[in-house]
């Protein structure tokens, strides 16, 4: 599945939390489920931040999310 198709940014709270990767992802996950994003898409975000270094992974995200 392709990431593109992915219309709702939903908000991902980053400042202040523990910036391991795998926290990162684990918010990113609960944050694409309340906005309603399949399992699917959310796999496919997910798949496509861990497919780099963490600066990737940082970057997939805000592509993704409205960061704050």
């Amino acid at each position: 599945m392709k990431t593109k198709n992915i219309i709702k940014k939903p908000k991902l709270k980053l400042i202040g939390m523990d910036g391991n990767a795998l926290n990162l992802l684990g918010l990113a996950r609960k944050s694409a489920k309340r906005a309603g994003w399949s399992k699917d898409q959310t796999a496919a975000v997910i798949n496509k931040a861990m497919d780099g270094d963490y600066h990737h992974l940082l970057g997939t995200l805000m592509e993704h999310f409205d960061v704050e």
